[in-house]
């Protein structure tokens, strides 16, 4: 078995997703700045689930042994080296949600709600209740409880199903539509980094990573029949928050901007 009928079974909502009026929405710098205030949460929780995958599929523990999966742990290790030590337009080794992050601050977008959950953090050792005491759109909150849920149940084939299909699998087509918005009526000079952050993600994910993610699915899933079921539901279930998530974004632009009016 392997993972072509759990993309069948996505497509239908994989193209409300590619298709979304959010896409549309953004044609201002303002815009892209309320779009990032709100798509960072994704960019930094997808750094959560990965590394819940390789706190359970590699060997980070001392003493040191080693793990079943050898090739799952190949994938994992290839993808935390470049999303976690990748390099800059400056050259300089940052994670892709500090080039993110760092995108933001050059373009004026406010790092409020993503500065409140590192800061809260600190203190909480409940990310519940660090979730649930952001001042955001209830979607929003639930699109990252379903993260957290995810990797406190714990079971890896569901994790790398929601991160395979939810966001590696996903994110090229979805940043490559954003990317020609964003190209099409806007002077790029100042939004340079965050083009070359979108550009990069799409091509790690398209050519490395995501093929990668698919495979991980395999191994982890092998001949069991109840894992495959349950990686195709984690999967549906990823892409039903992210666009309930992508609704929410793009109804938070058009308050703003109607305000403006």
């Amino acid at each position: 078995m392997d993972c072509s009928f759990i993309k069948k079974d996505l497509f239908e909502i994989e193209q409300k997703l590619l298709n979304h009026e959010l896409y549309e929405t953004i044609n201002s710098l303002d815009d892209v700045r309320s779009f990032l205030e709100i798509h960072v949460l994704a960019v930094w929780d997808f750094m959560s689930l990965l590394k819940k995958l390789q706190l359970e599929l590699t060997s980070v523990k001392i003493p040191w042994v080693p793990t079943n999966h050898p090739k799952i742990r190949y994938l994992i290790n290839e993808i935390v080296l470049a999303e976690e030590t990748d390099i800059n337009l400056q050259g300089e080794r940052k994670s892709h949600f500090e080039l993110y992050y760092d995108a933001m601050k050059l373009i004026g977008a406010n790092t409020s709600h993503i500065d409140f959950i590192l800061e809260h953090l600190k203190s909480s050792k409940c990310i519940f209740e660090t979730i649930d005491a952001l001042n955001l759109d209830n979607r929003v909150k639930d699109f990252l409880n379903y993260t957290f849920r995810l990797i406190e149940e714990g079971k890896p084939h569901k994790i790398a199903s929601a991160f395979t299909f939810g966001r590696e699998d996903l994110i090229p087509s979805m940043f490559t539509s954003l990317l020609k918005e964003l190209e099409k009526d806007l002077d790029t000079e100042p939004i340079k980094d965050l083009i070359y952050y979108f550009e990069r993600h799409i091509e790690l994910d398209e050519d490395e990573h995501g093929p990668m993610a698919l495979e991980m699915i395999k191994e982890l899933c092998q001949s069991d029949p109840l894992k495959w079921e349950e990686a195709r539901l984690s999967a549906r279930e990823a892409l039903d928050k992210r666009f309930h998530f992508w609704n929410a974004i793009k109804e938070s632009i058009s308050v703003k901007t109607s305000s403006l009016v």
